[in-house]
């Protein structure tokens, strides 16, 4: 068990061969497992799971707060559940912090890393310390428009407006209290100090234009410290897989085919 509660079971889908090397998608605060259905036709061969963290889309709402460390419980938990001993992880966000603690205190279940648009921890805790108290008085419907516009570029939301209600409607579905928990996780998250402890081959794939977890100092230091890591860049805001999701596709597929 990691962290002091239990694990609770997460919702999850399948995709792809059962016989085929599993290959898990952990996505971002305020998301579902939907948010990587761009990613889905780069990987044909793949057992891929996709999973809601724990307070998200269909996955249990425990009484928070939560931690980093019992988010990466929860997905243990299901790997035992599917009986995969090693997946290999791609964590965009709060699900790329999941996989670095996973990563670095379990490193026998990774076996390549792919980390996109994350943190290593947040020095300045007064974004998230006004994000819970938004999220405590208005819900996450009081939130979701801002949050949305630091997902994407204003001109890619301008351009394609669909993706925009999608991605609002994903945010504003998200159970508050769980949506608050895990603000509560990001809060208190601090892990830098763990990043050598890395040894799966790590690629780190960053959007030039992310407000949320800019370069500097976000994706310099896990650059810095992650042994052997290869750093991409793409023009991008937050949710790059979704803006960007060709590129990226072809920097992961890259990256998980190699031996």
């Amino acid at each position: 068990m990691m962290g002091e509660r239990s694990p609770v079971g997460l919702h999850f889908m399948e995709n792809g061969p059962t016989e085929g090397k599993p290959l898990l998608m952990s996505g971002s605060l305020g998301s579902t497992l939907d948010m990587w259905q761009p990613q889905l036709p780069a990987f044909p061969g793949r057992r891929v799971i996709r999973v809601d963290h724990r307070g998200h889309g269909e996955s249990p709402v425990p009484a928070g707060p939560y931690t980093v460390a019992e988010l990466a419980g929860d997905v243990l938990a299901l790997l035992h559940k599917l009986g995969c001993d090693q997946v290999d992880f791609i964590g965009l966000s709060l699900g790329g912090m999941v996989g670095m603690y996973l990563a670095s205190e379990t490193p026998e279940r990774i076996g390549r890393l792919a980390l996109l648009a994350t943190s290593a921890g947040f020095p300045d805790k007064s974004t998230w310390l006004d994000r819970i108290d938004a999220v405590a008085t208005g819900g996450t419907e009081s939130i979701a428009d801002a949050v949305v516009a630091n997902w994407l570029t204003p001109g890619y939301a301008a351009r394609h407006p669909d993706t925009v209600a999608w991605l609002t409607g994903m945010l504003r579905g998200t159970p508050p209290a769980g949506y608050l928990a895990c603000c509560q996780a990001l809060r208190d998250w601090d892990h830098a100090y763990r990043l050598s402890a890395i040894t799966a081959p790590t690629l780190a794939i960053w959007g030039t234009e992310d407000p949320a977890t800019p370069e500097q100092p976000h994706g310099a230091t896990i650059a810095e410290a992650v042994p052997g890591i290869r750093f991409e860049r793409v023009v991008a805001a937050h949710l790059l897989s979704v803006e960007r999701a060709d590129e990226v596709n072809a920097l992961l597929t890259e990256h998980f085919a190699a031996d």
